[in-house]
């Protein structure tokens, strides 16, 4: 795993994001699973229910595919990095309308960035010599 950046990345952030949906479930009890305002995580991030549910489900995700291969690990990093990216972008608009569902504030749009950017960033650039040998090309 260590000689693989997705790997290593896809591992992290997956332990990383079960940790952050599981602690969102100890600021979040009364608050309604679609809430558009939630819970406050570590003080600044806001969190509902279903929130926690999709930061475990994307964990999972993220965790698995970093303990199975580099080549799942790039997958996954490339498609979450790319709805996080999305998400990061789109949650701007939807503040303080019917639509976040997310209960999103800023403080979690550009946390959706960031992790956009690592894990595109890993997904995209790194692991080349990994696909070219599970494709079958040398050079």
């Amino acid at each position: 795993m260590s000689s693989s950046p997705n790997r290593l990345v896809a591992t992290v952030f997956g332990a990383v994001y079960i940790l952050v949906g599981l602690l969102g479930f100890a600021v979040t009890g009364g608050v309604g699973f679609l809430a558009t305002e939630g819970g406050l995580l570590l003080g600044i991030f806001m969190v509902n229910p279903l929130h926690n549910v999709a930061h475990l489900l994307i964990g999972a995700a993220l965790l698995v595919a970093g303990l199975m291969s580099a080549r799942a690990a790039k997958a996954v990093n490339i498609v979450v990095g790319a709805a996080y990216l999305l998400l990061g972008i789109v949650g701007f608009f939807l503040v303080g309308t019917a639509l976040n569902i997310l209960a999103l504030n800023t403080f979690d749009h550009f946390l959706h960035l960031a992790s956009a950017i690592v894990l595109l960033g890993v997904g995209i650039a790194t692991d080349r010599s990994a696909d070219r040998l599970a494709s079958g090309r040398t050079a």
